[in-house]
């Protein structure tokens, strides 16, 4: 999963008078955001392609299990992405000197920007897919969907000062995340599916609990970046890694605890704990992340910050091109080393795309002289 153009707006941020840091390119991005984000779409991207093309029987060996457990962390990046970019987005307009009301607007048209790309995503979908698509496809709560409605929701912490949104939305967070199991062991069947898919958890949906957490906590993580001057920037870091630490050792603790607090709760559906032990492990790639373009590749070329930088438009074409009608003689036919070298090149093929999409100008300039019709001079006889 953004991956998406939500979270590619470039946010504005504190730049030292004698050097620009290396974690912030020309263009003033965050680039240990965009790195963090690129991983995400590249593990995304694998655990796409063995979903669809690996062999039924070896949906139980190994390797699948290890894509499936990389790509499902994916949507987790993502989503808590997408908070820290709302985050800025807020703080930005607080800067700005608008009032809390108008942050709060500015905050809903996030969110309805959101759910018109999810429309309109899943209106391709079905398209390139009739005859064959049923129409229920098109109300189908995706991550989009659920960053929309999220978004929607949470909007109101725009009206609260960048201090506040810390802590307020880390207990948001937390809430969501331990209210899951019980709406889950609620009755939903008085709803139409395409309206509860939004709230309940679910395998087969992005639903609002316990997906919406990881956008909460984001902002919680966002608005301390926000607040944290150049110079603490490796020590917050720093901190956030033993966070990180903290929170994946005590996820996984009391995750194995032989009693519940909860009559019913599974854990890869709705357990607070997965989520305390994803959160753990994205604020450990984001942690890294800046270590990794701080100190090592700086602003140096990066294939992987190059698909963060475009995560919308690749998550858009890969899911036509692994889920579509393309290749549908392949679809569950592949081993474990044919999946991974599909991976390999559909990973190859978004790095191309994304390289076309942020070079386009330059490309059309270049090929509309070459390609545009010039009528034959016309020679007059003697």
């Amino acid at each position: 999963m953004t991956a998406t153009e939500q979270v590619e707006t470039k946010p504005r941020v504190y730049v030292k008078d004698s050097a620009r840091p290396n974690n912030r390119n020309s263009s003033s991005r965050l680039t240990f955001l965009d790195w963090s984000r690129g991983f995400a779409v590249a593990i995304m991207l694998q655990g796409h392609v063995f979903h669809s093309f690996a062999r039924n029987d070896l949906r139980t060996d190994g390797p699948f299990l290890l894509s499936q457990f990389m790509g499902g962390l994916g949507p987790a990046v993502f989503l808590v992405l997408t908070g820290i970019t709302l985050s800025f987005l807020m703080d930005g307009r607080e800067r700005q000197g608008y009032g809390p009301m108008r942050r709060w607007y500015f905050a809903l048209h996030r969110a309805g920007y959101l759910f018109s790309l999810a429309f309109l995503f899943r209106l391709q979908l079905w398209l390139f897919a009739y005859p064959q698509s049923a129409w229920t496809d098109l109300f189908r709560v995706d991550i989009l969907n659920c960053m929309g409605f999220a978004i929607s929701l949470l909007a109101v912490m725009a009206i609260f000062t960048t201090a506040d949104r810390v802590r307020l939305c880390a207990a948001l967070g937390a809430a969501i995340a331990i209210a899951s199991p019980l709406v889950s062991a609620l009755d939903w069947s008085w709803l139409p599916p395409q309206i509860s898919a939004y709230f309940v958890p679910s395998y087969q949906y992005f639903a609002f609990f316990p997906w919406a957490s990881f956008i909460a906590f984001g902002l919680s993580i966002g608005s301390a970046i926000r607040l944290a001057k150049p110079e603490q920037m490796n020590r917050f870091m720093q901190w956030g890694a033993l966070a990180g630490f903290a929170l994946l050792l005590g996820g996984q603790y009391f995750s194995n605890i032989p009693y519940s607090l909860y009559p019913k709760s599974e854990f890869w559906l709705n357990s607070p704990g997965l989520i305390v032990i994803k959160l753990g492990v994205v604020i450990l790639l984001i942690s890294f992340a800046y270590v990794w373009t701080e100190f090592a590749v700086g602003t140096s070329w990066s294939w992987v910050r190059q698909l963060g930088t475009t995560s919308l438009l690749v998550y858009w074409v890969h899911i036509e091109l692994v889920y579509g009608r393309w290749f549908g003689s392949w679809k569950e036919q592949l081993n474990n080393l044919e999946c991974g070298f599909a991976a390999a090149v559909v990973i190859l093929l978004m790095v191309g795309l994304s390289l076309l999409r942020k070079n386009w100008q330059t490309v059309r300039d270049y090929l509309m002289p070459r390609l545009s019709y010039r009528s034959p001079r016309r020679v007059s006889g003697d």
